[in-house]
């Protein structure tokens, strides 16, 4: 039988790669995307033509935020599942645009809870980060800890969501998955990505901005290693409540007491240093970056690190692509999409 799923941002640097894999695997993708102008709609466009190459794909356009939308979507498309990627990203953008958060994390957001509400769904699987752990100094960072610091304020959006999405998996039974997200690049990834600012940076012989003076850690997670645990984790619905005790959580399972609920982290466990993430680009361009050391910027982290045993407990799954791997695909990719560097957009 073949599997329906709607994706929220399906356009999106992640959604475009899970619709893909999902395609590729026989699923009925219905993507909903509204192409905003956060950054080039070209490359979204491009994400999207791919995509409807596929004959099981099916697209809207549109923003989550719009109620009319939301409701005429529940009306007229049958799925199982919702795979909620849809977002205003990025840490330092919140700091200047906070609205843009509040409209589509938290308004959006309630959107796709109602609809899987309305719609019954077998699972709704949607996107935190890792930045929910915010002032954290435990490392790694597991499901358990308590994460009341965020330190940017599109933190405090995810981990609002993770909160609204509990209070709806209590009430209405919705088995619910989220997802935090450790530091995902790769091929078609934002222009406002670290690795996408570097390569760029490099090729037009222009210095790289390197915050806190390069002493950062990041647990770097390869793009096709997340879609690849989204996909795994879509058949691990976190079960109903019905005679649940304190069991899973001492078993350290995220699994909430009173909601079919938990939320998983998904990143490589393996934190590198950014002064290393810089050296793989530097080796995949065969060139020497310009560097302009810089203070930490408001809102940031100086490390993030995963512990993913929760992740292999329920898929078998471990993400594991090295660094110097994934910047060489990115890279190509790059030199590729781009014209070797030549910019079509500017």
């Amino acid at each position: 039988m073949t599997k329906k799923v709607l994706i929220t941002g399906s356009a999106g640097f992640i959604g475009f790669h899970l619709s893909k894999r999902l395609l590729g695997n026989d699923w009925h993708v219905i993507g909903l995307d509204a192409l905003t102008e956060y950054y080039d709609v070209e490359l979204k466009l491009a994400r999207l033509e791919q995509l409807k190459s596929y004959t099981n794909f099916t697209e809207i356009r549109g923003r989550l935020e719009d109620e009319d939308l939301c409701a005429n979507i529940a009306e007229t498309h049958d799925f199982d599942l919702i795979i909620h990627l849809a977002a205003q990203a990025g840490v330092r953008y919140s700091i200047d645009h906070p609205k843009e958060y509040v409209n589509t994390n938290l308004i959006g957001t309630f959107n796709v809870l109602e609809l899987a509400r309305s719609k019954k769904v077998k699972h709704l699987l949607a996107a935190s980060t890792s930045s929910v752990y915010g002032a954290n100094k435990q490392m790694p960072f597991d499901e358990a800890q308590k994460t009341v610091t965020p330190m940017s304020f599109y933190a405090a959006t995810k981990m609002s969501n993770e909160l609204m999405a509990h209070s709806y998996a209590h009430i209405f039974n919705i088995p619910t998955t989220m997802f935090r997200f450790f530091t995902v690049y790769g091929p078609w990834g934002r222009p406002d990505m670290a690795l996408f600012k570097f390569v760029r940076a490099m090729l037009d012989d222009k210095p790289i901005d390197i915050y806190n003076h390069g002493e950062m850690k990041r647990d770097f997670t390869y793009v096709e290693d997340l879609t690849q645990a989204i996909e795994l984790l879509a058949a691990a619905a976190p079960p109903l409540v019905t005679g649940r005790s304190d069991d899973a959580r001492i078993c350290g399972d995220s699994l909430s007491t009173v909601a079919p609920f938990r939320s998983v982290n998904i990143g490589n466990s393996s934190p590198v240093n950014l002064m290393d993430y810089i050296k793989a680009a530097e080796r995949a361009l065969g060139k020497t970056a310009k560097k302009n050391y810089l203070d930490m910027q408001v809102g940031d982290v100086p490390a993030t690190w995963a512990n993913t045993n929760l992740l292999r407990n329920l898929t078998g799954y471990q993400p594991s692509t090295p660094i110097d791997v994934g910047v060489d695909r990115f890279v190509e990719w790059f030199c590729e999409f781009y014209q070797n560097g030549e910019f079509k957009n500017g």
